[in-house]
């Protein structure tokens, strides 16, 4: 059986003879049929062999006509319909002889070579790299027509052509009629540059959101808080253009004990957006206010017609803000803008909120940081004001001795005894001082806050007991409140401290060894009628009646030892308030 067909559009020269395609020739039947084409003058220009041509047949070859003989043409109407189908797959299909050529496409494999515009040569005939310009292979398997010819099996590799193209390319092999190697290779090419690029796009993020928080050992020795801020700052706009391309940035944290939205940074935003006050609140304070009081990221795809936003860079058209957060605590806000509507899409919105779970971890462990070194300087502040309360209180009490004894007859001495009494006390506010100058004032979430007791601040307080460890406890307790304390432990020495110095209020031991409390009391009551005293006494039976005799004279004020902080406080500001003022509520 025969099957003749007049190939469509061909070219024909009448200087030259007829060209003609014949499939199946090497049948019996075919090979009559061969000579008898022969001797008509036709140039047979490719012979079949097992139903494959021995040479390429272009797109651009002259044929005048096309011959199937036997088994091809009971194949041809499903060859036909199986060509229809490949030619339209959305991935491209090649088919390769063992040199590498191509001896047939598909379209799309045409148009990922980017031979496809009018005018351009066929990839048919071309080896299969030249027809792509010499891609770069990138692997896993470097040889992979070789590993499908010679091995027998499916090979994948991936290639890249030019910067931003990627390809994963499949080869299989092709076996001819009862033939133990395989003599063609069918090719697929698919596209894939969307998920390398953004698998890409998700390796160099990781890496930026890596170096966020990456500080060197000498890093921590040499920089301060604020020059790790500004270093990681840097580091936020470097990243930020280089790896998301995003050109205006704006960074805010949240003050926790303020709801405020503090800025950290902003790139391309106006002078207005820059310095407007934003609360950690739904309403009222835009995107980023909404965005930090609901912990969810927003994508406001227009401006104009949404209402939540407020102004940030000039002319912007179009925002993502993504909450900073660590451990479903908001940390603050990560905002975005662009002149273009819609210039962002939910891709973004990931890629952004990857970024921001480092930078919220770099953040968090900048302000771990922080709250490390206060915890350092306050531990060392405290180590020094206990180690030095007690010799400076000695001092103290030596110069009110010495005040007393030279008045009126030195007064050379007394001036002398005066910067002293001044220079001493100095020391003490410097070594409280110095947990400030080591590090900011700040206090970690994690820690419970102190009530304020803004009536303590900056007040003096004597406290006379006989128990040292009443008097250090004092020193360690009131000074967390802004107090001066200074101690004695005698009655006779408390009461020269209280005519030589100023205090606006007095701690008392009721059982002081070396003076009874009542002439204490009397005492103090001759040199300041109205200082206010409060009686320190332990629990137990009052033999004596010390404080019956108290409360006759009008001290009220009491504590009972060992007593609670809050109540310790609570009645030295009541021992402050003035009696026309109510006392405040603890």
């Amino acid at each position: 059986m025969a099957y003749i067909k007049q190939l469509p559009g061909v070219r024909s020269s009448v200087s030259q003879p007829p060209r003609i395609l014949v499939l199946g020739a090497d049948e019996e039947a075919g090979r009559s049929l061969l000579k008898t084409i022969e001797s008509l003058s036709c140039s047979v220009c490719t012979t079949i062999e097992e139903g494959w041509p021995t040479e390429p047949v272009s797109a651009d070859d002259e044929l005048t006509g096309a011959v199937l003989l036997g088994d091809s043409v009971r194949r041809l109407p499903a060859l036909l319909a199986f060509e229809n189908v490949l030619k339209h797959l959305p991935e491209g299909v090649a088919v390769l002889d063992a040199t590498l050529h191509i001896r047939w496409c598909n379209d799309r494999l045409i148009e990922l070579t980017g031979r496809n515009a009018p005018g351009q040569a066929s990839p048919i005939g071309l080896s299969f790299h030249d027809a792509f310009g010499a891609p770069q292979i990138i692997g896993p398997d470097f040889s992979p027509f070789y590993t499908a010819l010679g091995g027998g099996s499916t090979a994948r590799t991936t290639y890249r052509v030019g910067d931003r193209t990627y390809l994963d390319v499949l080869a299989a092999p092709a076996y001819a009629t009862n033939a133990e190697y395989p003599s063609l290779l069918v090719v697929t090419v698919r596209d894939i540059s969307a998920e390398q690029l953004q698998g890409e796009k998700l390796t160099a993020i990781h890496q930026a959101g890596q170096d966020l928080g990456d500080l060197s050992p000498e890093d921590l020795a040499s920089l301060s808080v604020v020059d790790r801020k500004e270093l990681l700052k840097q580091r936020i706009i470097h990243h930020t253009k280089d790896v998301l391309h995003f050109e205006t940035i704006e960074v805010r944290l949240l003050n926790e004990r303020t709801n405020r939205l503090e800025p950290l940074l902003n790139v391309g935003m106006t002078q207005e957006a820059a310095a407007r006050e934003l609360f950690a609140e739904p309403q009222d304070n835009g995107v980023t206010g909404f965005v930090a009081a609901e912990g969810k990221s927003y994508l406001c795809r227009d401006t104009l017609s949404d209402e939540l936003y407020l102004q940030g860079a000039a002319g912007a058209r179009s925002s993502l803000t993504v909450p900073l957060t660590r451990h479903e605590r908001v940390l603050g806000t990560f905002n975005v803008e662009s002149t273009q509507p819609n210039a962002f899409s939910e891709q973004d919105q990931q890629f952004l909120e990857l970024f921001c779970r480092d930078l919220a971890l770099a953040l968090n462990t900048l302000e771990l940081l922080v709250f490390e070194r206060v915890a350092i300087a306050s531990e060392s502040c405290n180590v020094l004001l206990r180690d030095a309360a007690k010799p400076v209180d000695e001092i103290l009490s030596d110069i009110a001795w010495l005040q007393n004894k030279y008045v009126g007859f030195d007064p050379e001495a007394v001036g002398r005894l005066q910067r002293m009494l001044k220079q001493t006390r100095k020391i003490r506010q410097l070594i409280h001082g110095i947990g400030e100058k080591v590090a900011p004032n700040a206090t970690s979430p994690a820690q419970p806050q102190v009530t304020p007791h803004p009536k303590l601040k900056h007040k003096r307080v004597l406290v006379a007991d006989a128990e040292e460890p009443v008097t250090q406890a004092a020193h360690e307790l009131l000074a967390r409140y802004d107090c001066e304390v200074e101690a004695t432990h005698s009655g006779e020495d408390a009461l020269q401290m209280i005519r030589s110095f100023h205090y606006d209020v007095v701690l008392f031991d009721a059982e002081m060894t070396d003076m009874h409390l009542i002439t204490a009391l009397t005492q103090i009551r001759s040199i300041h009628p109205h200082l206010p005293v409060i009686i320190m006494k332990g629990f137990g039976y009052d033999g004596a009646h010390r404080m019956v005799n108290a409360r006759q004279m009008g001290f009220k004020l009491a504590l009972y030892k060992p007593f609670k902080v809050e109540l310790l406080l609570t009645e030295l500001e009541k021992a402050l308030t003035p009696p026309d003022e109510p006392p405040a509520s603890s």
